[in-house]
C-alpha cells in the first residue's frame, strides 16, 4: 500500500469515483464518506456514494444522503457503477469483510482503492493507497487532513464541514475521548468558520428518535442488564424477540453500550444482540483495558482500545456463556 500523499497530484483529473465503508454505516463513517464526496466533486469528478448496506433515519439529514446508494438493498444500481470505477475510497474500514456482501465484489475490482482509516491491523495488500492512523480521533479527521494536505483548504465548504463535524464530534463522544486532541479542536475551529448550525447538527443525531426507543432503552436497562461487580464488567444481551417487540430499526442501539460504564467501577461493558442471523458484540472500556485484543481473541471482530465489535454464530445464550468465560479469564486485567 503506498501513501496516501501520492495520490494528491492526481486530485485535479476528474475520474469517475466510488466511495464505500463499512456495513451499518455510524456517523463518522457516512460523514467521512459525503464529506470527501462533497469535496471531489468541486473538483471534477464524478462521485458516487455507497454503503454496503442500509443506515439510520438519523443520518438522512446528511447533505447528500439522499444520494447514497444502498448496494444490499439496489444492487441493480450499485454494480454498474462500481463495474466503471477508476477510484474507490473505503473509509472508516479497513478488512473488507466489513462491507459484508460487497466484500467479493470489492476483491474482483481492478480499479485503484484508496483506504482512509483509523483501525488496527489494517488489510494493506486489499489497497492501492492508503493512510492508517490509529492515533486519529475519526476518518473524519483523516479527510480533513487530506483536503488540507493536498493544499484545497479552501473548498471546504458548510456541506463538508457539517459532515466532517458529525463524524468528528460522534467519534469522539461529543470530544471527551482522549482522541479529542488540540488539533481536533482546532479543526472543529476551521470548520465552524464555514458558518455550519452545530446545535442542529447535535438536535439531529441525538434528538430525533422514536418514543419505541427510549421505552426500550428502559426496558432493556431494567431487564437485560447484568453486572459482574467482580470482574468490574457489565453486560446486556437482547434477544430477537425483543427488537421485533419494540420494532427496533437500524441504528436504534446505538450508544446502549456505553450505559453500564457509567456505573462506578465498572471498566468494561458489552452488548450483545440477536440479529437473527447471526450475533452482534459491542465492547467498551475506560482505561486501560484493550478490548480491541478482547473482540479479536473471544469473538471474530476488533476496533479501537477502548471500543470494538465482534460477532459470533452461536446462539444468543451461548455468546453470553462465553462472554462470561471471557471477563473471568481477563479479570486480573479488569480490577
Amino acid at each position: 500500500m503506498r501513501a496516501i500523499e501520492d495520490i494528491y497530484g492526481q486530485l485535479n483529473k476528474p475520474r469517475k469515483v466510488v466511495i464505500t465503508m463499512h456495513q451499518k454505516p455510524d456517523a463518522d463513517a457516512m460523514g467521512s464518506a459525503l464529506g470527501l464526496y462533497h469535496f471531489l466533486q468541486q473538483l471534477g469528478h464524478t462521485c458516487t456514494v455507497i454503503s454496503p448496506t442500509n443506515w439510520a433515519d438519523w443520518l438522512k439529514w446528511m447533505p447528500g444522503c439522499n444520494g447514497v446508494i444502498d448496494f444490499e438493498y439496489s444492487p441493480e444500481k450499485a454494480n454498474p457503477v462500481l463495474d466503471q470505477a477508476e477510484w474507490l475510497f473505503c473509509l472508516d474500514f479497513n478488512v473488507l469483510s466489513r462491507t459484508r456482501f460487497m466484500a467479493n465484489k470489492i476483491r474482483k475490482m481492478t480499479c485503484e482503492k484508496i483506504l482512509i482509516d483509523h483501525h488496527q491491523q489494517p488489510e494493506r495488500e486489499s489497497f492501492t493507497y492508503g493512510v492508517s492512523d490509529t492515533g486519529k480521533s475519526s476518518t473524519s479527521e483523516m479527510v480533513y487532513d487530506l483536503i488540507l494536505g493536498s493544499g484545497h483548504a479552501d473548498k471546504i465548504n458548510v456541506d463538508i464541514a457539517s459532515c466532517l463535524y458529525a463524524g468528528v464530534m460522534t467519534d469522539t463522544g461529543s470530544f471527551r475521548f482522549p482522541a479529542a486532541s488540540a488539533s481536533v479542536h482546532r479543526m472543529v475551529a476551521t470548520l465552524k468558520d464555514t458558518g455550519f448550525n452545530h446545535t442542529r447538527i447535535h438536535e439531529n443525531l441525538f434528538d430525533n428518535f422514536l418514543e419505541n426507543r427510549l421505552r426500550f432503552f428502559g426496558y432493556v436497562l431494567q431487564n437485560k442488564m447484568e453486572i459482574y461487580y467482580e470482574h468490574n464488567a457489565a453486560l446486556i444481551a437482547i434477544p430477537w424477540k425483543d427488537l421485533v417487540r419494540f420494532e427496533i430499526k437500524t441504528g436504534d442501539t446505538e450508544g446502549l453500550v456505553n450505559y453500564p460504564l457509567t456505573i462506578q467501577g465498572i471498566k468494561m461493558a458489552a452488548l450483545i444482540i440477536d440479529r437473527d442471523e447471526e450475533v452482534k458484540c459491542s465492547f467498551r472500556s475506560k482505561g486501560d483495558f484493550d478490548v480491541n485484543t478482547f473482540a479479536r481473541r473471544y469473538f471474530e471482530g476488533g476496533g479501537h482500545f477502548n471500543a470494538a465489535g465482534g460477532r459470533s454464530s452461536d446462539t444468543l445464550e451461548q455468546t453470553v456463556q462465553r462472554f462470561i468465560q471471557a471477563i473471568k479469564e481477563n479479570s486480573s486485567q479488569l480490577q
